[in-house]
């Protein structure tokens, strides 16, 4: 398997170990395709798939356990740090609350083979406050999961990982070159899926000041909050916002005349402007996101009220 195995024949456990605890913190690494490919060392006389798997395991948990104890020590703005280095779409936030809401630490079971959901799901554990017996046991099983079946695919196809690796060895330095092209063509379609996420969010923004501006003079907009239930729960809400879901109930002829003001918390105020394109879709004008979302309005000292 060429110049691949052979640093993992003189590193070994200790390289995978190093890359997967580097992916796990939330680097854009091809961990998955490591472990199919450690999975076929194994099988040409490496380390044996257990302890592969078990070296997969704690170097995620490792990771996990530092972001689950980041979400309960700084709350959702550690989601937002994490969206904003990560280069999946900045939808992270809510795609992940929405699914925890719904499964709970559960969830940590298929974090992992979800993109862009592993580590934010991991730190929205400690967000929400759950109980840390939970998530080791379900983190764990998880990522036993995850390495297991990586490892499992690469004995069980050994051959054919053998093969391209030979077919890439006998190509010698342009082989070198053909694997370094290909993570960067991996990198780059992440970097341009992130470039069209953020071309489909330009929209006019309204800044927490001139919202508040609005509210003191007495001609306050609709204000709609797109976040998830429980983040209403946990950060409050502005005085007077309407949840979407609610919203969305009423029939397409309850328009609002006014101008309507929409609210997240994710970076890059992703969800409030999908929100916001819907509204406007379903008649309602003038419709924009507010500018930083709920942290903003919080930062600049303004009130918010219990949900």
């Amino acid at each position: 398997m060429v110049w691949l195995v052979s640093i993992l024949r003189h590193i070994g456990l200790p390289l995978i170990f190093l890359l997967i605890l580097v992916e796990q913190i939330g680097l854009p690494l091809p961990g998955y395709t490591l472990l199919i490919v450690a999975g076929s060392w194994s099988v040409a006389g490496g380390a044996s798939a257990a302890r592969i798997t078990a070296v997969a395991v704690i170097a995620s948990l490792i990771a996990d356990l530092g972001w689950y104890a980041a979400g309960q020590r700084f709350g959702s703005r550690v989601l937002r740090t994490m969206c904003k280095l990560s280069l999946e779409p900045d939808s992270c936030v809510h795609d992940t609350e929405r699914v925890f809401t719904r499964f709970g630490t559960r969830a940590l079971l298929i974090a992992k083979f979800l993109p862009g959901l592993g580590a934010v799901t991991t730190a929205m554990a400690g967000v929400v406050g759950a109980g840390v017996t939970g998530f080791v046991v379900y983190d764990t099983m998880g990522a036993t999961l995850w390495a297991g079946s990586g490892v499992l695919l690469g004995e069980t196809f050994h051959g054919a990982v053998d093969a391209v690796f030979t077919e890439l060895g006998a190509l010698g330095r342009d082989g070198l070159w053909i694997v370094l092209a290909m993570i960067g063509g991996f990198l780059a379609i992440k970097y341009w899926r992130r470039h069209l996420f953020f071309r489909q969010l330009r929209m006019s923004r309204i800044s927490v000041q001139e919202l508040a501006q609005m509210v003191a003079t007495g001609r306050p907009p609709m204000i709609v909050d797109a976040r998830a239930p429980t983040s209403r729960l946990r950060d409050g809400i502005i005085p007077g916002a309407v949840p979407f879901e609610t919203l969305a109930a009423e029939p397409d002829s309850e328009v609002s005349i006014g101008e309507v003001v929409v609210y997240c918390a994710c970076p890059n105020d992703a969800t409030a402007a999908r929100v916001a394109k819907q509204l406007l879709a379903r008649g309602f004008k003038p419709v924009r996101p507010l500018q930083g979302g709920i942290h903003a309005w919080r930062d600049a000292g303004y009130a918010v009220s219990t949900a």
